[in-house]
Parts: structure tokens; C-alpha cells; sequence
């Protein structure tokens, strides 16, 4: 389902945009990727909205067949690009799995600032924004994910992700979709969903 609304109390969620990540080879041209995702941080941040900046720096201990230990990369690999501005307001989270909450602060945090909805964005699309989108949904928040603001290193993850497995947990939109439903005058009307 194409994205219908935005609640009142919604937070951004950008998934592993840092220096380590954006080098990777993707499927979607990654300056794209960030151009989108600096503008929802803009946006949310203009109408006072929580930013939630997230990155990885560590991976859960379980075996796995495909594994990618954080070990061996550069110091600096988890900084986050500077692109993103980061601000004093916003809340950084560092998570060492693939979704942004577990064993994190981050429920915490939303439930704190009465957040209902979450929008995410960033790398890779079958691995950490799906693994937060299906946790976000699984803890009863209403979920959007900016299609066109993600992307990952295999075009068929990322298809499957957006065409099979995100409409399950919640709606799609593209970025200037969001953006518009931000800055509509009556959004604030609307409330929560």
C-alpha cells in the first residue's frame, strides 16, 4: 500500500549510513541513497521530529553461513557520514545485530517521546532496515519505509524486500511522498492512526 499518512508523534530511522557502508558496492547509485535520506533528516528535524541515526559496529556471535565480522575493518568504519549533519537532538543508536533493536535503547527511547510511527531509511534493505521494520512492527508501531532512500548490495534482496516483505509490515512511499505528508498543513489534524 502506498503511504496514506504520517501519525502525529513520527520518528526517522536512518539505518547504517557510515563511512564503512557507503563504499560498498550497491545496487543504487548510494550518493542517491544519501541525497534522499538528508533530506527526510531535514525535513523531520524543520518540524521538530525525532532523528534517529543509526549504525553498526559489531555483529550478533550466532555462526552463519555468509558473515561479515566488523573486526578486520579500519578505525572509522561505523563513524556515521558527515552528509547526515549530525545534530545535538538527534539520538544515536550503535547496534551489534542487524536490527536496530535489540539490545539497544531504541524501544526505549520512542516510548519515551510517545512515538506511534516510524520511517526508515538507509542500507541494506534485505538486512538492517528490514530487521528494524519487522521489530518496529512487531512492537506495535505504525512502520513507512522510504523505498527510494534505500538500497542494497543485491538487486534481488532489495526487490523482495520492497515488493514481498514490506508491505506486510507496513507502507511504502518514496521520499518526496514523505516529505509532503510532513509538510501538508492539516498533518497535524490527522493524529494518530
Amino acid at each position: 500500500m502506498t503511504i496514506s499518512m504520517l501519525d502525529a508523534n513520527t520518528a526517522l530511522l536512518v539505518i547504517d549510513l557510515q563511512k564503512g557502508i557507503v563504499g560498498l558496492p550497491t545496487v543504487h547509485p548510494m550518493a542517491d541513497i544519501v541525497q534522499k535520506a538528508v533530506g527526510l533528516t531535514a525535513t523531520f528535524r524543520k518540524h521538530d521530529l525525532p532523528v534517529v541515526l543509526i549504525n553498526v559496529d559489531g555483529g550478533p556471535p550466532g555462526r552463519t553461513e555468509q558473515s561479515l565480522s566488523t573486526r578486520a575493518f579500519p578505525p572509522g568504519w561505523a563513524d556515521l557520514i558527515p552528509e547526515l549533519n549530525q545534530q545535538p537532538s538527534d539520538h544515536l543508536v550503535t547496534k551489534r545485530t542487524r536490527g536496530a533493536f535489540t539490545h539497544t535503547d531504541l524501544d526505549k527511547y520512542l516510548r519515551q517521546r510517545n512515538i506511534t510511527q516510524v520511517v526508515i531509511a538507509g542500507v541494506a534493505t534485505g538486512s538492517g532496515v528490514e530487521s528494524t521494520a519487522r521489530h518496529a512492527h512487531e512492537l506495535g508501531f505504525n512502520v513507512a519505509l522510504a523505498i527510494d532512500a534505500m538500497t542494497d548490495m543485491d538487486a534481488d534482496i532489495h526487490h523482495n524486500s520492497v515488493a514481498r516483505i514490506f508491505p506486510k509490515l507496513g507502507e511504502t512511499g518514496t521520499t518526496q511522498q514523505i516529505i509532503d505528508l510532513l509538510d501538508a498543513p492539516s498533518r497535524s489534524e490527522k493524529g494518530n492512526a
